[in-house]
């Protein structure tokens, strides 16, 4: 078996990817309440700040910063996942590895992790996050995508809200292998 070696960076920024192992699944946003209800008890349970958040069908891309003293990003996943999941009938096929795992059927088990190195580096994941949703053509516009904190930076006014309209991104450095 792999191991698979994370970033323990007490109080880092990380950039996540989570994706269901049925790519062509739209749980998570025909669940959207559920997966509102999971993330509300991750933070209750295990406190992050969530500086950024989009929720497409099949994927989350998220950025969430720990605590000064924290350096457990996975006890955040985990909690997430396993909240979701348990939400969610048991419906979708377990092969026999994750059966005698005690798993479901729903997430990869495995998720993408980057930790955020500078301020160039955030606004580009930042960036990444929000137009996903153009990205991957569930809309034309990034302000018509409402499972986004993209709406909550243009009321901040950090974004307005015909970012990208023009259809120009600059997304340099943060490629396929990063995000």
């Amino acid at each position: 078996m792999r191991t698979y070696i994370r970033d323990r960076t007490c109080g880092a920024t990380y950039f996540i990817t989570l994706n269901l192992l049925d790519r062509q699944s739209k749980l998570l946003t025909a669940h959207i309440e559920e997966f509102r209800i999971a993330y509300r008890r991750t933070q209750h349970s295990v406190p992050f700040e969530l500086n950024a958040l989009v929720v497409l069908p099949d994927h989350v891309h998220l950025m969430l910063t720990l605590s000064e003293g924290d350096d457990d990003c996975a006890k955040r996943i985990s909690c997430l996942k396993g909240q979701f999941s348990c939400q969610i009938p048991k419906t979708e096929f377990i092969n026999e590895s994750r059966t005698s795992k005690g798993e479901r059927g729903i997430w990869q088990r495995r998720y993408w992790e980057h930790r955020i190195r500078d301020e160039l580096d955030y606004q580009r994941h930042m960036d990444y996050i929000h137009y996903n949703s153009v990205k991957h053509g569930h809309v034309l516009k990034v302000s018509d995508w409402v499972y986004s904190t993209f709406h909550r930076y243009v009321r901040q006014g950090v974004y307005p809200v015909n970012w990208t309209n023009d259809g120009l991104t600059d997304f340099e450095g943060v490629g396929e292998s990063d995000v």
